[in-house]
């Protein structure tokens, strides 16, 4: 849980996965949006990776990244819980009232 923390303490790293979220995008596409050397995003897509946050391709001579959703929800989950906070605690209220008003 440490990487996935460490890869999320990076505003770049932060902007990376917000961008990912709208679909794959190569190396070149995402680097389009940041003023950084391509060893520096290299290094960043590394962090990434090693908290298992996105997933890497490669297409030729590119290389597609993609978020892996389910990674970053458990880990916010984790860090919800580690603070005492039950993230499900609204689904399970929503599904009692449903259930409480549904027609008998």
């Amino acid at each position: 849980m440490s990487l996935v923390f460490k890869a999320l303490a990076d505003p770049t790293r932060r902007k990376v996965l917000e961008l990912l979220r709208h679909g794959p995008m190569t190396a070149g596409e995402i680097a389009q949006h940041f003023d950084v050397s391509k060893p520096t995003m290299s290094a960043h897509f590394a962090v990434l990776r090693e908290a298992d946050l996105v997933a890497s391709e490669k297409q030729g001579k590119q290389v597609l990244y993609q978020l892996k959703m389910s990674v970053l929800e458990e880990a916010l989950m984790e860090f919800a819980s580690a603070f005492g906070f039950d993230p499900n605690a609204g689904k399970r209220a929503g599904a009692r009232r449903a259930k409480k008003e549904a027609p008998v």
